[in-house]
C-alpha cells in the first residue's frame, strides 16, 4: 500500500484551512496553497486560533500545537505541490472549477500522487476524466467544522484504484477521521440526505408555516438535532447549498430537489449565512 507522508491543500478557506490543520495536528507535513494572499493569511489565522482553542481546553499541548503550525507551509502556486503524496483540493462547488484544478495539479505534480477532491455533491468518475490518472482519482468530503467532526465520506470514482483507496482510508485514519466508503452519486449519502431537510426547511420558512427560530427549535427539540436546519445552512454557506441542490436536480433530474425560491433570491443578495454576516440569521463580522 501506498504510504502518505505529505499532504497538500488547495484553498484555503474554511474547509481547506480545516484540512490542512487535521493534517498538520497528526504528524503530516503540510503545503497549504492559495492563489490569494488575503485568503492564505486568513486561513493560516484560522489555524492559529483553533490550535489555540485546543491547546487552551487540554488536547494539546503548548509544544504539539508550534509543532502542528510549524508543519504547514503556505504557498500561492500549484507548482509548490509537485511532489506531495496527497492534495486534497477545496474549491469552490462548481464543476469547472474542479475540474480545471485537478487538470492543472495531474500536469504539475508527481506520478504517484494522489489527487483527491472534497467535493460535497460532484461525480468523481467526472471529475476524475479531467485528469490522466483516474486510477488514482479520489473523493475525500469532510464534514463542517473540519477539526471537530468526526465523518470523511470515501468515495471511489469508477476507475479508482483499490490501492489508491486503501491510501486515502490509511490516511483518514491516521488524521483520527473515521472514513466510510459510499458510492459514487449525485449529493453522495451526507448531502443527498441533508439538503433536501434544509430546503424543506427553507420552504417552511418561504410559505409561513414559521420563523426561524420556530422552524429550527422544532427540530432540536422535536427531533434531537445539535442545530436547527437553516442554523446549518447558515453555517455550510447558502450559496453551498444551492450549488449542492442543483448538482442533485441536475444529476436526478427530480423535481423534489428544486432549489426554494427564497433560498436563490437569498445567495443573488449575497447573504449567504455566517460567512458574510447575514443569512437566516445576523451574524457579528467582529
Amino acid at each position: 500500500m501506498q504510504e502518505i507522508r505529505t499532504v497538500g491543500v488547495v484553498g484555503a478557506g474554511t474547509m481547506g484551512h480545516g484540512i490542512a490543520q487535521v493534517s498538520a495536528a497528526h504528524g503530516y507535513d503540510v503545503v497549504l496553497v492559495d492563489v490569494a494572499p488575503q485568503a492564505l493569511e486568513r486561513g493560516l489565522a484560522h489555524v492559529g486560533k483553533s490550535l489555540e482553542k485546543l491547546e487552551s481546553k487540554g488536547k494539546m499541548t503548548r509544544e504539539e500545537r508550534e509543532a502542528a503550525f510549524a508543519r504547514i507551509r503556505p504557498a500561492s502556486e500549484l507548482t509548490a505541490l509537485a511532489s506531495v503524496d496527497l492534495v486534497v483540493e477545496a474549491v469552490v462547488e462548481r464543476l469547472e472549477v474542479k475540474q480545471s484544478v485537478l487538470a492543472e495539479l495531474d500536469r504539475t505534480c508527481a506520478p504517484h500522487t494522489i489527487l483527491a477532491t472534497n467535493t460535497s455533491s460532484i461525480s468523481i468518475t467526472k471529475l476524475a476524466a479531467a485528469t490522466r490518472r483516474p486510477a488514482q482519482v479520489i473523493g475525500m468530503h469532510f464534514m463542517n467544522p473540519v477539526p471537530l467532526m468526526q465523518l470523511i465520506e470515501v468515495i471511489r470514482g469508477l476507475a479508482t484504484s483499490q490501492e489508491c483507496y486503501d491510501a486515502v482510508e490509511a490516511a483518514a485514519r491516521r488524521m483520527g477521521k473515521t472514513p466510510v466508503e459510499v458510492h459514487d452519486a449525485p449529493g453522495f449519502v451526507s448531502n443527498r440526505v441533508l439538503l433536501p431537510m434544509i430546503n424543506e426547511a427553507i420552504f417552511c420558512l418561504y410559505e409561513g408555516v414559521g420563523k426561524p427560530e420556530a422552524i429550527d427549535e422544532v427540530m432540536k427539540l422535536g427531533m434531537n438535532h445539535p442545530m436547527g436546519p437553516l442554523a446549518l445552512a447558515d453555517l455550510i454557506g447558502l450559496d453551498v447549498c444551492l450549488d449542492i441542490l442543483r448538482v442533485l436536480q441536475d444529476g436526478f433530474g427530480d423535481p423534489k430537489y428544486r432549489p426554494c425560491p427564497l433560498l436563490v433570491k437569498m445567495v443573488d443578495a449575497g447573504h449567504l449565512g455566517r460567512k458574510s454576516g447575514r443569512g437566516f440569521y445576523s451574524y457579528d463580522r467582529g
